[in-house]
């Protein structure tokens, strides 16, 4: 199968601008239109290994993100977001489009791939085992789920977990990671190999970069792993690291209080969640320094652990 390495620049962004790509992320595929030049960098820099599908199979989300018009398309141009013929958010700055075609894509499996319980976690994987870290912004999430995939972790997903209704076990949905603000440099001066967006400033998230996942999590795409483990993450300068056990009735709730239609399945949903409490020890982790988080990760992992 093609990737959307194969295209050339000029190719990708002829594609982009005339009928689209089929690009498939994990078990996804997105119809994407779009004639705005950063996005088409955008997904030649951080979806280079990704497959590509082409036209008249089935497609489970189509995307258009195009300049708004109007007069703001000269004063303050503006991209704007067509999924299926709706526009269901405002218009962003045009220098956001490549953060937007990112937010619009996790809008468009949390809001309909109900296939899958849904939680709002990051979610990597060692030795088949994988590690669901739930936790709001501003709690570092991305910035360890980050560190840990470039210390050998598998990548499943930074924002979403995906967990199965039939046998619970955790889909992978690997794309770029998104980094705010000062993680941007903390994972750059971590990773120095790591590749990235360019920082885009001013976004409601404050400023905002992707660090494109590693091709090995990307090709593993459709090897799903079992939960371990259910951490969940909070940054603390200066603190030490910290990895307290959580009661399962007290990880339920707060699994619960982050997915994105837990409610929504009803019984099925119940059943995944408990499956997942079940199946996983659970932990609260402070941490500050990256070194101290990924040891404390990797004794986790041992097998005598």
């Amino acid at each position: 199968m093609l990737t959307v390495s194969t295209l050339a620049p000029a190719q990708l962004r002829a594609r982009l601008a005339g009928p689209g790509i089929g690009l498939q992320t994990g078990p996804f595929v997105t119809w994407l239109r779009s004639p705005i030049a950063r996005v088409a960098d955008g997904v030649g820099l951080l979806y280079a290994d990704y497959p590509l599908h082409e036209p008249g199979g089935f497609v489970d989300f189509h995307i258009h993100l195009e300049r708004a018009g109007g007069w703001r398309r000269w004063l303050r141009p503006q991209v704007r977001f067509d999924h299926d013929g709706e526009a269901p958010f405002k218009p962003l700055p045009l220098d956001h489009a490549l953060p937007m075609f990112e937010w619009v894509l996790n809008w468009c499996v949390s809001s309909r791939a109900h296939a899958w319980l849904i939680i709002h976690a990051a979610v990597v994987e060692k030795d088949g085992w994988a590690a669901v870290l739930p936790a709001p912004p501003g709690s570092g999430k991305s910035t360890l789920c980050a560190a840990l995939v470039a210390r050998g972790w598998r990548l499943l997903s930074d924002e979403l977990a995906l967990v199965s209704l039939a046998d619970g076990l955790l889909q992978p949905l690997p794309r770029p990671i998104s980094l705010k603000n000062a993680s941007i440099a903390v994972v750059a001066a971590y990773a120095p190999g790591t590749v990235m967006s360019p920082p885009v400033a001013d976004t409601t998230k404050g400023t905002v970069a992707h660090m494109k996942a590693p091709a090995a999590s990307v090709a593993r795409a459709g090897e799903r792993a079992r939960p371990a483990w259910v951490v969940f993450p909070r940054y603390q300068a200066g603190a030490a690291p910290t990895m307290v056990p959580m009661a399962p009735a007290r990880s339920f709730m707060a699994l619960a209080e982050n997915s994105f239609n837990y409610n929504l399945l009803g019984a099925a949903g119940f059943e995944a969640l408990a499956g997942l409490v079940a199946g996983s020890r659970a932990y609260q982790f402070t941490y500050s320094a990256l070194d101290d988080a990924i040891a404390a990760f990797d004794a986790l992992a041992r097998p005598d652990a």
